[in-house]
């Protein structure tokens, strides 16, 4: 992960959370109070936000102790970190911690939940389907919950779906076009849904075929027309309920969009120890 990016994210975050003040803090408390936020985990769960609260706590000002890492698993009532230092800060960065790891802890989660079901027959990926200003932190928990990355931006390689196809006025056409204008380390996929749609992929030598929004029974007899050189990958409208019947057909990839639009958050907490009584 690029953490000079997250450095700058993540005080963006805390300027759109603060606005001008954090009242709440400023007029409850007299700015000397010293004290421990504790991060404790309310449901079990894969952990994700590692780098997330260490950057956090730096930016804050406070110290932090890090007791788990980055894809281990978690158990409901579990102390995750703690930040000591002045309350005011830990209070002011509370929000933004939380709802970032409870994001990519969820996100972690159910990759695992998914990779578990694929039982090493195929890799689970993501897609682009992440929710704006926060596709490093998305992608990077889908890591952690031990899926693989899809192309991460438009240039990462070219992928020729059912609109550029139309526009273009056929695959071949289309992939034509892009042989031309790419270097040799650009990948090209392309979107079939049909037998014919899937022999004119092949023979446009393209590098990887996606097979969208079809049954395992469909993708079996059409994974039997693409040779071994070629990459299959699945995607569309695929559920973790649906996922094990995909798992059995062939296919190098499976492509999951639910694993950052639709993954619930981690239920995590922060509870504060300290202050007026100082206590231990």
């Amino acid at each position: 992960m690029n953490k000079w990016l997250l450095r700058q994210q993540l005080e963006g975050f805390l300027t759109e959370d603060i606005g001008h003040q954090d009242v709440t803090s400023e007029v409850c408390l007299t700015g000397n109070e010293q004290g421990v936020g504790r991060f404790i985990a309310k449901e079990s769960g894969v952990f994700c936000g590692e780098l997330v609260l260490t950057e956090l706590s730096a930016l804050l000002g406070v110290e932090q102790e890090l007791l788990v890492k980055d894809g281990q698993a978690i158990e409901q009532g579990q102390v995750l970190a703690r930040w000591s230092g002045h309350l005011r800060s830990i209070l002011t960065g509370e929000r933004v911690a939380l709802n970032l790891i409870q994001r990519t802890s969820g996100i972690a989660t159910l990759t695992h939940q998914a990779v578990r079901q694929a039982a090493g027959h195929v890799r689970i990926s993501d897609t682009r389907k992440t929710t704006p200003g926060l596709r490093m932190l998305e992608k990077h928990a889908v890591r952690i919950g031990g899926g693989f990355n899809h192309r991460g931006r438009l240039d990462d390689a070219v992928m020729i779906k059912d609109n550029h196809i139309t526009v273009a006025g056929s695959i071949t056409a289309a992939v034509e076009r892009a042989k031309r204008q790419i270097g040799h380390t650009t990948p090209i996929e392309v979107e079939v849904e049909t037998a014919d749609e899937v022999e004119e992929a092949v023979a446009a030598n393209v590098d990887i075929i996606m097979l969208d929004n079809r049954s395992p029974e469909e993708v079996k007899v059409l994974r039997q027309r693409i040779p071994a050189h070629i990459t299959v990958e699945l995607s569309g409208g695929i559920t973790l309920d649906t996922l094990p019947a995909y798992c059995q057909t062939g296919a190098d990839y499976i492509s999951l969009g639910a694993l950052t639009h639709s993954a619930p958050a981690l239920d995590i907490s922060m509870k504060i120890v300290g202050g007026k009584k100082d206590e231990a």
